[in-house]
């Protein structure tokens, strides 16, 4: 048997329909700068990362936002209060406020962005 991976996302991507709005939503809510990657029709807003990166993604045939798919998870250490205060001002929506998973498993929160995507946040406090 192999040893347990440490994490199995390696990138992400989070379709877009509006990229210069959903630029201006995670870089508030998070207090970040994105780096910009357009590739022509498709264009990209990569999450500052050192391991598992991420990205915005716009491409008119190739992403679709919306409510179904995948729940993701970012990381909003070390208290995802301060990013879940910011994201009905930045033009999103709080769905499920902040609340303890277990005592081992930290906090989280569930929000639709700009886009009509529906995210998660997770912290330890």
């Amino acid at each position: 048997m192999s040893t347990p991976k440490t994490t199995w996302i390696q990138w992400f991507e989070i379709p877009v329909s509006d990229f210069d709005r959903a630029k201006a939503f995670y870089e508030q809510i998070f207090a970040i700068e994105m780096e910009i990657n357009d590739l022509g029709e498709l264009k990209m807003g990569v999450f500052p990362h050192q391991t598992v990166g991420g990205a915005i993604c716009y491409h008119p045939q190739f992403y679709h936002p919306g409510q179904q798919g995948p729940l993701l998870y970012l990381d909003a250490n070390p208290d995802l209060a301060i990013v879940e205060a910011r994201i009905e001002t930045a033009g999103g929506q709080v769905v499920i406020s902040k609340r303890q998973i277990s005592p081992e498993h930290g906090f989280m929160c569930v929000f639709m962005d700009t886009e009509g995507n529906r995210l998660a946040l997770h912290s330890d406090q």
